[in-house]
């Protein structure tokens, strides 16, 4: 599924957070997520919950990449690692992941998480297992 802007978003609860896939390709991937107040924690900014989620998305995107319009990848999640290194409570939020190292089937990938500004506010690593599965009719 692609937005008015031709970037691809997600669907199932990464729809919910509301990311948006602006770049993607072979062991890079790029999110963007306009912070809306859902995002927010009680204490008024961006809940580590969804700097989590955007990491882990962005890491597997990096290592799940395929210029193959008949195989779509996916993956899971192994280990994730997340450090919080600053605070926003609106904007623009880009994520950056990148596939590091990896075989066959088991890959690690870094992501970043950056404000406005261009400051890191959160960062990550994690293991990832690729999944290959099919492409389906209407799969853009």
């Amino acid at each position: 599924m692609t937005d008015e802007h031709g970037h691809e978003t997600a669907a199932g609860f990464h729809g919910l957070v509301g990311h948006q896939l602006t770049r993607w390709e072979q062991d890079f991937a790029e999110l963007q997520l306009d912070v809306q107040p859902k995002h927010l924690n009680r204490g008024g900014v961006l809940h580590g919950g969804v700097l989590s989620t955007l990491i882990d998305a962005v890491c597997g995107f990096a290592g799940c990449y395929t210029d193959d319009p008949n195989e779509k990848r996916g993956c899971i999640t192994l280990s994730l690692t997340v450090s919080f290194t600053g605070q926003v409570n609106g904007g623009t939020i880009r994520a950056v992941g990148r596939r590091r190292a990896g075989g066959r089937r088991i890959y690690t990938a870094t992501g970043e998480v950056y404000d406005e500004q261009g400051e890191l506010i959160a960062l990550g690593e994690g293991t990832f297992r690729l999944r290959s599965r099919p492409a389906e009719s209407g799969d853009d």
